[in-house]
């Protein structure tokens, strides 16, 4: 074996001089829960978690971007990480340094999009002349998109004014890298797969990933799209692609650049996802809720409210309730719902304790997302309209205004059934599939992409009174019938009945 010294075992994406121990003001070590061990509740029973089991947190001494070596080419798998997941995975010192060293990258992108960064700034200072990584297909999810969106921007001095050499410092320079360009040019994407089927030969975990090339000055760029997938008894699958050309854009489409459509003022504050509890003890069930004072003590059915999450939508509702405790000091909690207090102090607040937030920490009675705005917007509305954010099927419904929705659903604050009968049209379903993203195999309805930036028709572009009553009246047949049908029969899903008519068309 030689040892060339063209192999570096380091970080990728993060440099620092020393890693310490974390510290508080007091100077006490900090620590957190490993989020794996859990003891048996004395009262309830329930597992919660065990405060004995502490992992120490590490700080990152002078953290910076991590330098890499001038190169001819880029070719990476870098790790698949989701921004949720990032400081369980890496813990909250690391998390910190990182985002703190790439301010650039924005704080709810995958960890995968820092080796994108990099790798899309190498090519564009000149450092590097083509670039090839295989990521998760969550590239054109709108936080990783903006990314790519800003190395596809026309050319410049970067983002935030960075030169070559304040974003890396290369040890060599390559034959046919060139020497780095003063200013940053513009990247292109020349080769992209955005969806394509992944399987983990070591855990046999299936996923959904995506292949970008990036280079200045491509020339015919190729998209390929999946036609079709045959899997084979050794996890093995036969693919075949269909092949479009032309500039592709940032959401991994060729075509009209609609991922570039700015947000409509007309649409603003119109729609917000629901709320985070940010503990299973907010969720009662129907027959906890008597204990809890429904029915007994007043002022406690404004407080346990009908939920729905994006499952409850397409599938069926569970029939939980959620506990609400919006605007209430826990004085006021412990006064006026002692029952109430009591369930979520056993319940909730175990968790609540060990969580690195310091607001949920001491708010532990409160939901994690409160969501004010959601709440102004519904706080007059009979119903409103709701949707799944991840979903097979595109499919608006009317929720009562009595229910609360989740953080995975997308609520719009309108009442009005033409509006309704849009937006589960044709042509708004088409808007939402190209300017959304992608979880896997399932679309992504995002609110700032896919609403926000909807043009509505209006009197100015032919929408008639006759138009929109028609509209309106299709909207609600609609909606009673599939909940009729629903109604009429148990095992009936709204995934179900769209699977067939799906068939059927």
């Amino acid at each position: 074996m030689h040892d060339y010294g063209n192999i570096e075992h380091r970080d990728a994406v993060l440099g620092y001089d020393d890693v310490v121990p974390m510290r508080d003001a007091a100077g006490a070590l900090v620590t957190r829960w490993d989020g794996v061990t859990f003891k048996l509740h004395p009262v309830t029973g329930e597992q919660v978690p065990d405060e004995v089991a502490q992992l120490p947190q590490w700080s990152y001494v002078n953290p910076r971007q991590a330098d890499w070596p001038t190169a001819d080419f880029i070719v990476g798998n870098p790790p698949f990480i989701g921004n949720k997941r990032m400081r369980d995975a890496l813990g909250d010192g690391y998390v910190q340094a990182l985002r703190g060293a790439w301010g650039d990258v924005p704080e709810s992108a995958d960890f995968v999009m820092y080796w994108w960064q990099r790798a899309a700034d190498c090519v564009r200072f000149g450092l590097t002349r083509r670039f090839g990584l295989i990521t998760t297909n969550s590239v054109t999810m709108i936080f990783n998109r903006r990314v790519v969106e800003v190395a596809l921007a026309d050319a410049g001095t970067g983002v935030g004014s960075r030169q070559a050499g304040a974003f890396m410092l290369p040890n060599a320079q390559k034959s046919g890298a060139g020497l780095p360009r003063p200013n940053a040019a513009k990247l292109s994407l020349v080769f992209a797969i955005p969806d394509h089927p992944w399987v983990d030969s070591a855990q046999g975990a299936a996923v959904r990933i995506a292949m970008t090339v990036g280079t200045v000055d491509a020339n015919e760029p190729r998209l390929l799209t999946v036609r079709s997938e045959e899997n084979y008894d050794d996890s093995e699958t036969k693919v075949e692609f269909d092949e479009r050309r032309g500039l592709i854009h940032a959401n991994l489409k060729v075509g009209a650049n609609v991922a570039a459509a700015l947000p409509l003022r007309a649409n603003m504050l119109l729609s917000n996802r629901g709320v985070i509890p940010h503990g299973a003890g907010f969720t009662v069930t129907r027959d906890d809720a008597p204990s809890l004072g429904l029915g007994t003590v007043p002022g406690v059915d404004a407080r346990l409210r009908e939920y729905r999450n994006g499952r409850d939508l397409t599938d069926r509702p569970r029939g939980v309730l959620v506990i609400d405790l919006h605007g209430l000091g826990i004085d006021e909690v412990r006064h006026q719902f002692p029952a109430i207090y009591q369930w979520l102090y056993k319940r909730v607040k175990p968790e609540r304790d060990l969580n690195a937030d310091r607001s949920r920490r001491e708010l532990w009675w409160l939901f994690a997302r409160r969501n004010t705005e959601l709440r102004s917007a519904l706080c007059d509305l009979p119903r409103y309209i709701a949707t799944g954010q991840v979903a097979k099927h595109r499919v608006f419904q009317w929720l009562d205004a009595s229910i609360l929705p989740d953080d995975k659903l997308i609520a719009v604050a309108s009442a009005e059934g033409a509006h309704l009968g849009v937006l589960s049209s044709e042509v708004h379903t088409a808007w939402a599939l190209a300017t959304g993203g992608t979880l896997e195999d399932r679309p992504v309805y995002s609110k700032s992409t896919c609403f926000e930036t909807f043009p509505f028709p209006s009197d100015d572009t032919g929408l008639t009174s006759a138009l929109t009553d028609r509209i309106r009246q299709l909207a609600e047949q609609l909606d009673a019938h599939r909940k009729a049908r629903q109604a009429a029969h148990e095992s009936v899903t709204l995934t179900g009945l769209y699977n067939v008519l799906e068939k059927l068309r």
